[in-house]
């Protein structure tokens, strides 16, 4: 992993995405090279070099916005073929626009035919080569985790959802006294100096997950390792790194008071806001025919009663209220029970409801929240105030969230399915933690990319 602008981004999959582009850019060179086979070209090296540049972009991003570079994605949703030509297609239509728009890079309909067909075939083979070996343990690093308990036990299961597995534990190091909830086969006992265990097993990295902290720690020994080139860290930062969450049954006050991140300066609020504002603009000005569309189906089988427009009150920025806008997608009476969660096929849901909280566009009105200031594009998404005071009251840290404005889509809409308990609430609060940590442009234009995903494959809506 590498950490670019505070955010943790897998070296495997960008540099995939890198030789990817070289082939999607090699793939317009040489479709080029086959339409004109028999006959001169029509184009100078100079107009196909543009073209290839344009046409590798386009479709890096489009494959970028239907998930295709996303470690977290599982075998169960991945679908590769249907993700790949539905990229192609999203590709072509936006290149079809540039070249109406923009003429002087059109491109001749056969030399685009060539390249894409080329493009995809190049990428089915590197995805091909990709799976078959990126996960041989050779290009994994090993990892020997200090302890064997609740913390250590938890450190296994995270490459589970993950297509590519970017390390292997290769052993415990248990100390005397502890409580042991891992495999025994792969405990090493203390009996042996740390460092020659981590030479003999050829360690890269040392990770220590201590459910216990009054244990003695080898600090002598941990030390000799630091220096011998070995990389060392705490439970909580592996966590961050390797799953982009602050995990919770690690965290304590002084390691928020020492740690990195967290700064709001003004410069960032500054920038945070000028883009919130470009990108509002920029949404509403192709959004609004869409958003009249909607309001007329949602008084069309309402039968004009009730409201287009739905407001309800939320948390915001500095435990702040506001009013949240979206468009009504429930019956007019649905919580004349008081407030609840809303379940999978909640039958409160209206047809037209149904459909726009699949495609997420019930979530367009929030364009005037964020123009108003109260939301932001990218943040937590804000929770209604009668849920909020018992979640600060039971989760720890939960008020933390509130430290920046709530967004529309967020790296825990990303990263998590729905939520509808409070277990699902401490498991979205740990990544919106670490977005409150690592905040910046990079990591909201990453979370805006992969937010295509979910609102053309309609992941997590209710």
């Amino acid at each position: 992993m590498i950490r670019i602008f505070r955010h943790y981004i897998s070296s495997t999959y960008l540099w995939l995405i890198i030789i990817e582009y070289g082939i999607f850019f090699a793939a317009m060179h040489y479709g080029s090279r086959v339409r004109f086979l028999a006959t001169g070209s029509w184009y100078t090296e100079h107009d196909i070099t543009l073209a290839s540049v344009i046409f590798a972009l386009v479709l890096s991003l489009s494959c970028l916005g239907l998930g295709l570079y996303r470690r977290s994605l599982s075998w169960e949703d991945y679908s590769l073929i249907r993700r790949m030509c539905f990229s192609f297609f999203i590709a072509f239509l936006i290149i079809t626009q540039i070249y109406y728009f923009l003429p002087e890079f059109l491109i001749a309909r056969s030399v685009l035919g060539y390249a894409l067909f080329f493009a995809f075939l190049g990428m089915i083979i590197s995805r091909f080569l990709f799976y078959k070996f990126v996960n041989i343990d050779r290009l994994k690093r090993r990892i020997l985790v200090i302890g064997g308990g609740e913390k250590a036990h938890a450190l296994t299961s995270i490459n589970d959802s993950f297509l590519h597995k970017s390390f292997k534990i290769v052993g415990f190091f248990v100390l005397p006294g502890e409580n042991l909830l891992i495999d025994e086969n792969l405990i090493i006992r203390a009996n042996n100096n740390l460092c020659e265990i981590s030479e003999k097993l050829k360690i890269d990295e040392i990770v220590i997950a201590l459910d216990d902290k009054r244990l003695k720690m080898p600090i002598d020994e941990l030390l000799d390792c630091k220096m011998s080139g070995l990389n060392i860290m705490d439970v909580l930062l592996f966590h961050e790194r390797e799953k982009g969450i602050i995990s919770l049954i690690d965290l304590y006050p002084s390691w928020l008071v020492y740690c990195d991140g967290f700064a709001q300066n003004g410069l960032k609020s500054i920038g945070k806001r000028s883009f919130d504002i470009f990108a509002s603009l920029l949404l509403l000005s192709v959004s609004w025919p869409l958003m009249i569309i909607t309001a007329l189906a949602i008084c069309l089988e309402s039968g004009f009663h009730g409201s287009v427009i739905y407001r309800q009150t939320r948390v915001g920025e500095n435990n702040k209220d506001f009013n949240v806008l979206k468009f009504r997608s429930m019956r007019i009476d649905a919580e004349k029970d008081g407030p609840q969660w809303a379940e999978q096929h909640d039958r409160r849901v209206t047809r037209v409801g149904s459909f726009i909280r699949k495609c997420r566009i019930d979530e367009l009105p929030q364009i005037f929240n964020v123009l108003k200031g109260e939301m932001s594009f990218v943040g937590p998404r804000p929770e209604r105030p009668e849920f909020v005071q018992g979640f600060e009251e039971r989760i720890p840290y939960y008020r933390e969230r509130h430290r920046v404005k709530p967004g529309i889509t967020g790296w825990a809409q990303l990263c998590y399915p729905y939520g509808a308990n409070e277990y699902d609430t401490i498991q979205k609060l740990q990544y919106d933690l670490y977005y409150v940590k690592n905040y910046s442009l990079f990591l909201d234009l990453s979370i805006m990319f992969n937010t295509i995903e979910i609102i053309l494959w309609g992941k997590g809506a209710r």
